[in-house]
């Protein structure tokens, strides 16, 4: 395997070899791209499937498990690692154990795959057990908010902030200054995006405030927070670049605007 792995790459790279199969080429570094990604996520038998079944399964590979998180959902994700593989482990372990903890880390992994529906089921289940657990108030108010529910996330992700202004990393403040902004509540919006922003360094909370500071006439305020966010872009590692990448376009977007 690692001898017609060498031999591909030493193909990409020869300039003949595009010339005079550019299809091929094309299908061959997709399916190297996939490759990698599978063994950087340990899906070791999706990176066998991918390795054996060259372009179809490198497709199929793409379609279940690289975009399995909605367009919606990029740029919104919890804190933290999430294995896929978790979810039947979790499943089993809530028959035999109806462990509150479990129910709210099912509902972690279905909110990472944009499943909002199967997530909010398992948080609430969680809630019925342990209605104080401050990890599963937060998640469950974040999972109301993109289910375009602002008001039934308010008062979960006000009661979270409230007791841990730093939970999830400031992850939940975030979360309650969209919930504002979505009810129209700007100025508070704005307050607490400026203490995120005065701990974090967070493209998604630097490029909502520039929206917001942009909606009032503001531009200069605007533009020092998006270019931050691209300055802290440069040097940021690849998995953070890629998790950033919808609000590194946004900035864009404000920059262009402010042009």
């Amino acid at each position: 395997m690692g001898l017609m792995l060498a031999s591909l790459i030493t193909n990409l790279q020869n300039i003949q070899y595009w010339f005079q199969n550019p299809f091929l080429g094309l299908v061959s570094l997709f399916t190297l791209w996939m490759f990698i990604d599978a063994i950087r996520r340990r899906e070791w038998l999706w990176a066998f499937f991918i390795f054996v079944g060259w372009g179809f399964s490198a497709l199929f590979y793409y379609l279940a498990v690289y975009r399995a998180t909605p367009s919606a959902m990029r740029g919104f994700e919890l804190p933290g690692a999430f294995d896929r593989s978790r979810i039947k482990q979790l499943q089993a372990q809530i028959h035999y154990l109806d462990n509150a903890h479990h129910y709210s880390q099912l509902g972690d992994l279905y909110f990472q795959q944009g499943k909002l529906e199967k997530a909010e089921a398992s948080y609430r289940s969680a809630m019925e057990r342990d209605a104080q657990d401050i990890d599963t108030r937060a998640h469950l108010g974040q999972c109301l908010l993109r289910q375009k529910r602002p008001a039934e996330a308010r008062p979960l992700l006000e009661g979270v902030v409230a007791e841990n202004p730093k939970h999830d990393y400031g992850y939940s403040q975030m979360a309650l200054a969209e919930t504002l902004t979505a009810l129209g509540e700007t100025d508070a919006a704005m307050a607490l995006w400026q203490q995120v922003t005065e701990s974090h360094s967070y493209p998604r909370a630097k490029v909502q405030l520039a929206e917001l500071y942009l909606a009032r006439n503001q531009p200069d305020l605007a533009r020092a927070q998006v270019s931050e966010a691209l300055a802290d872009d440069a040097h940021a590692p690849t998995f953070q670049r890629k998790r950033d990448r919808v609000w590194v376009r946004r900035a864009r977007s404000v920059l262009r605007r402010l042009a």
